[in-house]
């Protein structure tokens, strides 16, 4: 019990002190050495890369497993969760059905690629199907949730999370510069860009988080984590279809309506609470010129602001924590055949992000 207490906090604490380290680094770098007045280095990105670095020179990721998984599955959804007070249910509506009309044909074009080119690879269907759902909707959680629903082995699960993992992180670092090249003065179609073509739901928080910092445009982040859920709850629609595709919920033993509590992502109810506080509030404060009788204008954008920050404070250190738990070893885990594979998929969905994207805004 105590080595797992000593587990768990230590693997806080070490996130926490790399997300703050980040942002103090990110300061010095911007405004005390290139002597500007706002640091155009991101503190997210630096965050990863530190955490990268502990990761592949020392054996802390093993060390303290407990407090970095505690960070990644947690930490990231409460920080996500709280980010819904940026946004009014208008807004949450809007970007939403405009990031529908680019998650679609993404996810649909995927799957239908997967069927057609796994086997000039030579890969299991199942394998193929994991790492296009975990590519497509949202990395490892879309991975796991499908794994049993095919009944895809062991071997397959791993070599699908490390392949989508990898790619998952270098287009959370390169796809906020493509997004700034592609639409350069259009933070919606920026933002459509990252939600829907980057694989987990934390690596398209710290791409919209890097491209709002780079380039000042909160929006971005807005609309990426927003297109992003709506991917998230994609998994309702695709995964009974592959179970149904490869086997069926008889055979496995659990119902439909079980199946779909389980894989269902209940954050996003979170989200959108804090949408509808917002809209409340702001509302309240229009009509009485108080937020919920209680807030004067001052004291409710305070609030707003203060969530604000430690939503962006949480990421931070979930972003740390997916860097610690980076491992550079599993490239030689995949094989060449997979990584080819999963490089292809990668660029796939991104490319058609990038079409739909441009197409219909």
């Amino acid at each position: 019990m105590k080595n797992r207490f000593f587990n768990f906090s230590i693997g806080i604490l070490i996130s926490v002190i790399v997300a703050l380290s980040s942002q103090f680094l990110s300061k010095l770098l911007g405004i005390q050495v290139l002597q500007l007045e706002k640091s155009p280095i991101s503190p997210i990105f630096l965050a990863l890369i530190v955490g990268v670095l502990i990761a592949n020179t020392t054996r802390l990721a093993d060390i303290c497993d407990l407090g970095i998984t505690f960070c990644i599955k947690y930490i990231l959804k409460i920080g996500i969760i709280l980010m819904g007070i940026r946004l009014g249910m208008n807004e949450m509506i809007s970007f939403g059905f405009k990031g529908f009309l680019v998650v679609t044909p993404c996810i649909i074009l995927t799957l239908l690629m997967v069927d057609k080119s796994r086997s000039y690879f030579g890969l299991s269907s199942n394998l193929a199907t994991l790492i296009a759902v975990g590519t497509s909707i949202c990395g490892a959680t879309a991975i796991i949730a499908t794994a049993p629903a095919i009944k895809a082995k062991k071997e397959e699960i791993a070599y699908a999370i490390a392949n989508i993992s990898i790619f998952g992180i270098f287009a959370m670092v390169f796809y906020p510069l493509v997004a700034h090249y592609f639409f350069p003065k259009n933070p919606l179609s920026a933002g459509l860009f990252l939600g829907s073509s980057i694989h987990e739901t934390g690596q398209v928080a710290g791409a919209g988080m890097i491209y709002a910092d780079q380039y000042l445009s909160p929006k971005v982040l807005d609309v990426s984590t927003v297109t992003k859920l709506v991917r998230n709850t994609a998994m309702l629609v695709v995964i009974p279809y592959l179970s149904l595709k490869h086997t069926s919920y008889k055979e496995t033993g659990i119902s439909i309506g079980k199946k779909l509590y389980q894989i269902f992502p209940f954050f996003i109810l979170g989200f959108l609470f804090f949408g509808l506080v917002r809209t409340f509030g702001d509302y309240s404060l229009e009509q009485s010129s108080k937020a919920f009788g209680l807030f004067n204008i001052e004291l409710w954008n305070w609030l707003i602001l203060e969530i604000n920050f430690l939503s962006k404070l949480l990421l931070t250190i979930a972003m740390s924590a997916i860097g610690i738990s980076t491992d550079l070893k599993k490239l030689k885990l995949i094989g060449v055949k997979v990584f080819y594979y999963g490089f292809a998929i990668a660029l796939f969905v991104g490319v058609i992000s990038l079409l739909t994207t441009s197409l219909f805004f």
